[in-house]
């Protein structure tokens, strides 16, 4: 028997062959150590058993049955069979059916018993379970209450998952040394290492999942908390470039309009941190500008960079995408033209000649500003006299992307920017590296969007409702919550379990719209009007060419998942469509209803819900009678928590490489253990600020690879 340790391949595993293998690295597990990483996505409960007489089918339960009949198979159709058979327990019969399993009628045989977990429906005076999970039963061998649920590809099953990561924890828990120092540890009443990852992917009940969950958080605050920390200890270090007083007149004169109260204040807070310090003298600036989409930060931003060229020194913005990042380009180009300043465009497609030549501007110093994307991340480029990094769109970078742009010039002052509003106790927490400039205001002449909140009966409507914005010479986005249908979308389980509370409400089967499937049939219902359709798998230049098109007026109805609530500005665009509004978290809502309204005709924003329970009513209720972002930010935050804001807002599916994000932590639910984290964070930084110490070194070295994986690492 082969041995394994945790950085073994997981193609080592029994029962992982290549074909597993790569279907797993689509995952991102490689190896021992990332199947032991990989948490549950959610648990069934299936220890919930009941006698068939007392369930109801509203919900999924156990059910403890015998098998009263043998299974007969049937081909309804081409690739369509049918398995049946009777089952019974002690308070009546149900009928089991199963659709394309040919197999079952090797696995239930007359007498033998099962543990069955679905949901029961009637046909008339008959009980029925369709396509259920099972498990054979043997007296005396107790079945798992919780059995864990696992993010999914295609080929793959979760039992597959679940069969696999038994494996791995089986070669991985033997050698695995406690990272968290035991002071910590035993002070704040944490479970062993061991036992919390036994606990989080087989709990032996509920009491035992709640410890593990609440020792891994710890360890997600604690590292990030260490982040945070070590940022500050290094801001109080260094010293910043220090820029010159400068007139502003010049640029606020070519502005169109006079700035909100808002942008005049972060605007003051830039010119603060970068020419006039405090007693400290000047430090690298740390800040981050918050506010709704359309509330004028790109504003702030052109400033800041004006203040930089001022003073002979070079600014950097970077985007999201090529799109954004060339309509930055367009708009501010323009600007610094009329005032003497240099300015360059850096893409990924831009060509090897053209990047040739802005290399060499840049690294000359006659290029003074740079907007770009990821290509600005290059070690081709080098700064002649980098002073001021800007990055659009903040939570689409994340940690580690900031570094690299930020180690090509350790004094240069950094300015971000997220379009989504933060409450200000989630931005001291989530920034706590940053100083925090809030815009809470919008520029005069911005229209309210209307919104309304429908349900299915309203289809038909909604497509004349297109066809008359179309025909007054306004564009239409339709947002869908995934990008096509996947068998697994349609599981019905348990939400996953809080640190405060195992939850009881189990997810509904929603019939949920997809962008693909979506997009066709509105081509087939608008007739002549132009449909296209965007979502993240397409390549970037392919999204792009989409998008570009779309500003343009060439496409009337853009279908699409959430990539459009980083976008650019479309001022035509006068209808948002959001399906399965459910579904989403309010903030997330509040930005794609952005997306409307920025131009001077009327605009509205349709909520489509597909049902759901009266919590998801009062969220789209909230949507409906409220427009100030950050009113509805603190009301996302108490409903759902902070995932929307940690977490790539990206429904696809794609994980923003480089970003942060909370697997079991809850800044809401547990905000007793998020400070007891950040003390303990702080106290190990303060006693040894990199972290260098042999103390510390497992915890550091360990809490890299188990927190952060790909994304950001302390150094």
């Amino acid at each position: 028997m082969k041995v394994l340790n945790p950085t073994s391949p997981v193609g080592e595993i029994a029962g992982v062959g290549p074909t597993r293998e790569k279907q797993l690295a689509r995952l991102g597990l490689n190896t021992v150590r990332d199947l032991v990483f990989n948490f549950p996505r959610m648990y069934e409960e299936r220890g919930n058993v009941l006698p068939l007489a007392y369930a109801d089918t509203e919900n999924s339960y156990g059910f403890l049955l015998t098998v009263a009949s043998e299974v007969k198979s049937a081909a309804i159709r081409k690739g369509l069979t049918i398995s049946k058979f009777r089952a019974f327990d002690e308070s009546g019969v149900c009928e089991v059916t199963f659709f394309n399993a040919p197999f079952v009628k090797d696995t239930f045989h007359t007498g033998s018993q099962f543990r069955f977990w679905g949901k029961l429906t009637r046909q008339k005076r008959t009980l029925q379970l369709t396509n259920p999970k099972y498990e054979p039963y043997v007296d005396g061998i107790e079945l798992a209450q919780f059995v864990p649920i696992y993010s999914l590809t295609q080929g793959i099953s979760s039992k597959f998952v679940e069969k696999t990561t038994r494996a791995a924890l089986d070669a991985y828990l033997p050698s695995s040394v406690d990272y968290l120092p035991e002071e910590i540890r035993l002070r704040n009443g944490l479970a062993n290492l061991n036992y919390a990852l036994k606990n989080i992917h087989f709990p032996a009940d509920a009491e035992a999942l709640a410890r593990a969950m609440r020792r891994l958080a710890f360890d997600e605050m604690l590292c990030f908390g260490l982040g945070i920390s070590m940022a500050s200890q290094y801001k109080k270090r260094t010293e910043g470039v220090k820029f010159n007083p400068c007139d502003l007149a010049p640029l606020l004169n070519i502005i169109p309009y006079e700035l909100t109260r808002g942008q005049k204040n972060a605007v003051n807070d830039v010119y603060r941190d970068t020419v006039l310090g405090d007693e400290g003298g000047i430090k690298p600036m740390a800040r981050i500008i918050v506010g709704d989409v359309g509330s004028g930060k790109t504003v702030c931003a052109t400033i800041a960079m004006y203040i930089c060229a001022s003073s002979k020194y070079q600014a950097a913005l970077m985007a999201p995408t090529e799109i954004l990042a060339r309509q930055h380009y367009k708009e501010l180009s323009a600007i610094y033209e009329r005032l003497g300043i240099k300015t360059e465009l850096l893409l990924g497609s831009t060509t090897a000649k053209e990047k040739k030549r802005i290399y060499a501007d840049i690294e000359s110093g006659v290029c003074d500003i740079v907007i770009g994307t990821h290509a600005l991340l290059s070690d081709k480029i080098s700064f002649a006299n980098l002073g001021l990094i800007i990055t659009d769109e903040q939570h689409r970078f994340g940690v580690n992307q900031r570094a690299v742009l930020k180690d090509k010039a350790k004094r240069a002052h950094m300015l971000v920017m997220s379009a989504t509003p933060i409450p200000r106790t989630l931005a001291l927490t989530m920034y706590g590296d940053l100083d925090v400039s809030r815009i809470t205001e919008m520029p005069s002449g911005r229209q309210r969007v209307d919104t309304f909140v429908v349900d299915e009966s309203y289809r038909d409507r909604l497509c004349d409702f297109i066809k008359k914005q179309v025909a007054l010479g306004g564009q239409c986005y339709v947002v869908c919550p995934s990008i096509e249908r996947r068998d697994d979308e349609l599981d019905t389980a348990f939400e996953p379990v809080s640190l405060t509370e195992l939850s009881r409400t189990k997810a509904t089967d929603l019939n949920l719209k997809n962008a693909v499937e979506h997009a066709e049939n509105l081509r087939q219902k608008l007739g002549n009007i132009e449909v296209a359709c965007l979502h993240g798998r397409m390549k970037a230049k392919e999204k792009d060419a989409v998008m570009a098109a779309f500003s343009r007026g060439e496409i009337s109805v853009l279908v699409s998942t959430t990539v459009v609530e980083v976008g650019v500005n479309v001022p035509n665009a006068t209808l948002m469509i959001i399906e399965n509004a459910e579904r989403f978290g309010l903030s997330q809502l509040h930005q794609l209803r952005g997306r409307v309204g920025r131009g001077s005709k009327k605009s509205y924003c349709v909520l489509v819900s597909g049902g759901g329970a009266e919590a998801s009513a009062s969220r789209l209720e909230v949507m409906r009678t409220t427009y100030d972002g950050f009113e509805i930010a603190e009301k996302d935050l108490l409903l759902r928590g902070p995932g929307d804001f940690f977490a790539s807002s990206d429904n696809d599916g794609l994980r923003q490489s480089g970003g942060f994000s909370f697997k079991l932590a809850s800044l809401c639910n547990d905000s007793e253990l998020f400070n007891t984290a950040f003390s303990a964070a702080k106290e190990i930084v303060q006693k040894d600020p990199n972290l260098s110490h042999s103390e510390h070194l497992g915890l550091r070295e360990e809490l890299n690879k188990y927190i952060l994986h790909d994304n950001s690492t302390i150094s």
